[in-house]
């Protein structure tokens, strides 16, 4: 099946019968057994103690899993639950991991501050310089954990250089698909081993709950379920439900965030206020050929420097209307926020210029309103951020005629 009908029905559709059409909810902390030898049985079930598994937990693991292209999931509380928990199945002190520089804030503080304390080794290397790691790899690596497109600068890794040489070695390839979401990436399908997912973002789309994903074999699953339940890091079943509802939409939301994206990054790439674009489907990206063989849409991240300070990237941000100022994304409402001030705020600026994370960096998380809404806004903050600086408005807007009608919505692009 394609990934709208999976999103709706997961792996299979259910079977006709008078059941309910919608997941019920299991908001039960415990299960009622008949026998202690049932209640023995149940403990590797969903129908034990919700910190095991839960029913409604068990049905959005099936859709995250099926959507992947994976044999199982697991669902958690959080994108940093799923993270730390993948990687503390994997390694073991006395381990090695090799990690990309450029990742997202909280996957970067973990594994150079508390990975450290349990005597594992990181090596880190450029995204965009996969060919590097051959040379990186050691005999106690046990794992190469990547992250594309990056968050904030989306750079992309070039998936299938890193998974046939991890495969050479024998070494357990880990990846944060979060900004493409399945729709526009299968990392399992280009040889990856476990897909990682902040959850709250595209997969369940409407910036209402906080949660986590991971995919991957059914073995891998089976030692990170018991990772879950000793560190407790479980989504509650509403939280679950919440989650599919999400998935169910995946498929028209993400088209039109795939589409709407490319409008805007193509008209920011054309403005003179504008420095640089970070979008991949982008024709003058230095990996366009890239995203355009191992993903199928562009998803509706975008980032940009203008051509200004830190102070004239704050002012555009507080200027927008549509755009609210939030640190999260992959939500109906688009947002924009600037990655040094959050995402990236706990790193040092050291950290962050080797990420390519300026200080003027602005993210922006493009959603599912009319395009030329959008770029009115954004072209009448970037009219009033030009005019602060004393920039004639000439130079600050394309042109005059309003921004809606230059660039109209194309669902295909």
């Amino acid at each position: 099946m394609q990934q709208e009908t999976i999103s709706v029905h997961g792996r299979l559709p259910r079977p006709h019968g008078n059941g309910p059409a919608s997941t019920p909810i299991y908001q039960s902390a415990t299960f009622q057994a008949e026998s202690v030898a049932e209640q023995e049985r149940l403990r590797t079930g969903d129908r034990f103690y919700t910190r095991y598994g839960n029913p409604t937990q068990s049905k959005a693991e099936e859709m995250v899993a099926a959507l992947e292209g994976a044999d199982a999931g697991l669902v958690f509380g959080s994108g940093m639950a799923a993270i730390t928990s993948a990687l503390l199945t994997t390694l073991q002190p006395g381990d090695h991991l090799l990690i990309q520089r450029e990742l997202y804030g909280g996957t970067f503080e973990f594994v150079t501050k508390w990975l450290p304390r349990l005597h594992v080794d990181v090596t880190m290397f450029e995204a965009a310089r996969a060919a590097d790691c051959e040379q990186l790899l050691r005999p106690n690596t046990r794992a190469i954990y990547i992250e594309s497109p990056t968050n904030p600068t989306l750079q992309l890794v070039d998936i299938r250089a890193i998974t046939d040489c991890a495969r050479r070695h024998g070494i357990r390839t880990m990846m944060d698909n979060t900004f493409a979401s399945p729709f526009n990436q299968l990392p399992h399908a280009l040889g990856v081993d476990v897909v990682v997912h902040s959850a709250t973002k595209y997969l369940a789309g409407h910036s209402d709950l906080v949660c986590g994903a991971v995919t991957g074999r059914q073995d891998f699953i089976n030692e990170l379920h018991e990772t879950r339940t000793t560190l407790g890091g479980i989504m509650d079943p509403l939280a679950a439900w919440l989650l599919i509802r999400g998935i169910k939409t995946l498929g028209v939301r993400m088209e039109r965030h795939n589409g709407s994206a490319m409008a805007i990054a193509e008209y920011l790439s054309g403005h003179p206020a504008v420095r640089r674009v970070n979008y991949p489907f982008l024709s003058q990206h230095p990996q366009h050929a890239l995203a355009k063989a191992q993903m199928r849409g562009g998803s509706g991240m975008i980032s940009f420097e203008l051509d200004a300070d830190a102070a004239g990237a704050a002012r555009f941000v507080e200027s927008l209307r549509l755009f609210s100022l939030a640190g999260s994304l992959g939500g109906v409402e688009s947002l924009a926020t600037i990655p040094a001030a959050t995402t990236h705020a706990r790193l040092s600026g050291k950290e962050r210029t080797a990420m390519g994370v300026s200080d003027g960096l602005i993210r922006l998380s493009v959603g599912i309103e009319a395009v030329e809404d959008l770029i009115a806004d954004i072209d009448q903050a970037l009219v009033n951020t030009a005019r602060l600086r004393g920039i004639p408005e000439v130079v600050a807007s394309r042109a005059s005629t309003p921004a809606g009608e230059r660039i109209r919505h194309d669902s295909a692009s």
